[in-house]
């Protein structure tokens, strides 16, 4: 085997680190990126990722240069960087070392952004409780959005291949650029002077400052501010705006918003499908029970022979007209008795009686003579006999 001269991977990376160091180009370099992966180092030193669209690259900075920064970094924020590329040859990584950090115009939007956010959801207006219920079997939907262009044709395919017997209201607005926010809320205004179950309001994707229309504080209270239900469907499914927030629905696209407004039609005919089956098997049922209590009924005694049941219903009436017969006697009888009783106390209290027994009763102006004081010499009194009266003149009274 022939002799080879193998280096280490110290010497790899200590040869790639000078030759980058070498670069002229690379030791003087201006960068144009998004903060992601921001940490702060408890010494200070900042270290975290520049992006773009498609690449990125580590970066760090250390706290003698941090001091010098004018805004507090975030992830999210589009900043302008100074620095130099090199190695760290620990890990045989390159990364930029900046020295210099300013923010982006771009930054400052996403700044504006969080401020706003904070603002309109500390006043409520992304509060749960003022959502409104989206109707999935709507009759008519409006749609806020570009005249022209993807998001328009999307929307309106969506819907006509799902729910086609919606009627679609088309609210052309601009969605960019001067204008385009009180565009918006002209056409926001505008939808809900029709009979609209749903408003659906997007654009396609595109950057921040494209999609910025949608993130002015005036569209957002008139979301707020609509009577009729708004989804949201603005840029891609990792786009957000403060219309996301603010309306009745948030979809991640245009596309997602024609879907959340609508029941798709074979969902629908498979869910008529399903009740129909139901109700045949519910009636099917039914009419099996129905049929066994028919066969019931058909076998029941009294029901074929319909007479029986009168027969005993009259002996059981002739057995009550007796009792009552019998407790009407029963209670004549005592009646009688219980005269009788009264008659002969009566008889035997009667003050007349007694004069059959030779007895007599005085009477003094039609009044029985009680107390001897109460008659006096010459009255004239009346004694009763059993059989009459006699008048008679008193010649002396003796008490006893």
């Amino acid at each position: 085997m022939e002799n080879k001269e193998y280096i280490s991977i110290s010497e790899i990376n200590r040869i790639i680190k000078w030759t980058i160091d070498s670069n002229e180009v690379l030791r003087d370099v201006y960068i144009k990126g998004e903060i992601s992966n921001l940490k702060f180092h408890g010494r200070g030193h900042l270290y975290f990722s520049l992006k773009d669209e498609s690449s990125k690259i580590n970066a760090v900075m250390f706290n003698y240069q941090t001091s010098n920064l004018s805004f507090e970094p975030k992830d999210g924020d589009s900043v302008l960087v100074h620095g130099k590329i090199s190695v760290y040859e620990a890990s045989g990584s390159y990364q930029i070392y900046v020295d210099r950090m300013d923010i982006d115009g771009i930054g400052n939007l996403y700044q504006l952004f969080e401020e706003l956010k904070k603002k309109l959801s500390a006043e409520g207006l992304f509060d749960e409780k003022y959502k409104k219920r989206i109707n999935r079997l709507p009759e008519k939907i409006g749609v806020i959005t570009a005249s022209t262009g993807a998001a328009v044709r999307d929307v309106i395919s969506t819907i006509n291949k799902r729910y086609p017997i919606v009627e679609i209201f088309v609210f052309p607005t601009l969605v960019q650029g001067d204008g385009a926010a009180k565009n918006i809320v002209k056409m926001i205004e505008l939808a809900n002077t029709f009979p609209l179950d749903t408003i659906i309001l997007g654009r396609g994707g595109g950057s921040i400052e494209d999609l910025w229309a949608f993130n002015e504080e005036i569209v957002a209270r008139a979301i707020f501010n609509s009577k009729i239900p708004i989804i949201s469907g603005v840029g891609h499914e990792i786009d957000f705006t403060i219309s996301d927030f603010v309306s009745d629905l948030r979809a991640p696209t245009p596309t997602g918003a024609a879907i959340a407004a609508t029941r798709d039609k074979e969902e629908i005919l498979n869910y008529l499908n399903t009740c129909k089956n139901r109700i045949s098997i519910a009636l099917s049922n039914k009419l099996d029970s129905c049929k066994e209590l028919l066969i019931k009924y058909k076998s029941n005694y009294i029901l074929n022979n319909p007479t029986r049941l009168y027969d005993i219903q009259e002996q059981k009436l002739d057995i009550l007209y007796d009792k009552l017969n019998n407790a009407i006697r029963s209670k004549m009888d005592n009646l009688t008795n219980l005269i009788n009783t009264f008659n002969i106390k009566l008889n035997l209290l009667n003050p007349v009686n007694i004069l059959d027994k030779g007895y007599s009763i005085v009477y003094k102006d039609n009044k029985i003579v009680k107390d001897i004081k109460s008659i006096k010499e010459n009255d004239n009194i009346d004694i009763m006999v059993k059989n009459g009266k006699i008048n008679a003149s008193v010649k002396g009274v003796m008490e006893k």
